[in-house]
């Protein structure tokens, strides 16, 4: 018997996990409709073609090699000017990354030490607790005040700094819920980070993704001197999850940021490159505009308005509606607290798959289940009846 590493004991991934379930159940025949997975390609969206054109004549250029470990410079200058768009000064470093995933990775991993944590935003994106198991980190989550829109609950973070925190994450627009955070709660999490003495981990891959009008503030933009990694990547604003690249800036007092941003580079180093010549879509996808958003956020508010609309018409589910990227976490009132049974038997029924609310994380006694809405209108309506049947079934049994 070859015993694994203790560290992946506690690794898990419920949007993926949740698959294996929903396998079991289309093998009895029965119509899937996917409502787990955020991949904006296996429905009605696509990426600019000059995306993929760019990154067809690097391959046909025979750009097929290693890149530089930071990444081309077109690539990196480009996202500079992105950067410089949304107002963030003070950069000390740039890096690109095999998805927004691997700069997440390699951050953490060049910050943190065993018996250390950092401060995750719950609900929130489960890679995140299962690289903090990975590195034998001990978990420290904040809660989010689904009763204020989503919010951080800056009270709550205020409470579990401790001598061993090291950073604060925070994912915004928010997967799970789809929160945009306010001018306001950002700017107390500055605070908080330049009293402790820690590194905010600001994850903005949805930052282009919002609804209503909404404006996403790009938290390192409101203080040049705070210590902000900055996660941004293709996958979501232009419908490339496939491509894998995303990437990080490393902005603040460089004079607190020396050491770590070498901590970073010989990880990058080691790990030699990120995807090349999908990288030569960086510069094509930040320089020319955003017109392809358009038809996007059409397509998504009206399923987004659809979600709220149905899912709240059924007694016993409440849903925030959301600001941003395109999921929703609703509430579910279950009598046995147990929204992985819940939703195992949804799927099981009506072949509906949505990701319990454990996997994301929640406040203690609530149950929600988290749904993707990027399919067409079509396919979400049948989905909602079912969750709306199966619902007045599970509970009146």
């Amino acid at each position: 018997m070859i015993k694994p590493a203790i560290r992946t004991e506690n690794v898990t991934y419920a949007v993926r996990d949740i698959v294996v379930l929903a396998n079991e159940t289309a093998k009895t025949g029965k119509e899937m409709l996917y409502l787990n997975i955020g991949d904006p390609n296996l429905f009605d969206f696509a990426p600019p073609k000059a995306m993929v054109e760019s990154t067809y004549k690097a391959m046909l250029s025979n750009f097929n090699g290693y890149s530089p470990s930071s990444g081309i410079k077109s690539a990196v200058d480009a996202i500079a000017k992105e950067a410089d768009r949304k107002g963030i000064t003070n950069i000390h470093d740039i890096f690109v990354t095999t998805g927004a995933s691997e700069a997440i990775d390699v951050c953490l991993t060049a910050l943190v030490n065993e018996g250390e944590n950092v401060l995750t935003p719950t609900p929130g994106y489960p890679l995140y607790t299962a690289i903090q198991s990975k590195l034998q980190m001990y978990e420290n989550p904040y809660y989010l005040d689904e009763s204020n829109g989503w919010q951080p609950d800056i009270e709550d973070i205020k409470s579990k700094i401790n001598d061993k925190t090291r950073a604060i994450i925070i994912i915004n627009p928010n997967n799970p819920t789809g929160s945009n955070a306010s001018i306001d709660t950002l700017l107390q999490l500055i605070d908080l980070a330049k009293k402790h003495n820690l590194v905010i981990f600001a994850d903005e891959i949805y930052d282009k993704l919002l609804f209503d009008g909404e404006k996403h503030i790009a938290l390192a933009s409101l203080d040049k001197d705070v210590p902000v990694v900055t996660f941004g990547g293709l996958s979501k604003n232009y419908m490339v999850p496939g491509f894998r690249i995303g990437w990080g800036v490393v902005s603040g007092d460089k004079s607190v940021l020396t050491d770590y941003i070498e901590a970073i580079n010989k990880l990058l180093r080691a790990r030699l490159s990120a995807n090349h010549p999908e990288q030569y879509a960086i510069p094509t996808a930040l320089l020319s505009g955003d017109g392809h958003l358009v038809e996007v956020m059409e397509k998504l508010t009206r399923r987004r308005d659809m979600t709220v609309e149905m899912l709240n018409a059924i007694d016993g589910i409440s849903c925030v509606a959301p600001k941003g990227a395109f999921y929703a976490f609703p509430s579910v009132k279950l009598k046995d607290g147990d929204d992985n049974k819940f939703v195992a038997g949804l799927i099981k029924a009506t072949g509906v798959v949505v990701v319990p609310g454990t996997g994301f994380g929640q406040v203690p006694g609530t149950n929600h289940f988290r749904v993707v809405f990027l399919p067409n209108e079509e396919k979400l309506e049948k989905a909602y009846k079912n969750i709306g049947d199966f619902y007045r079934a599970y509970i009146n049994k």
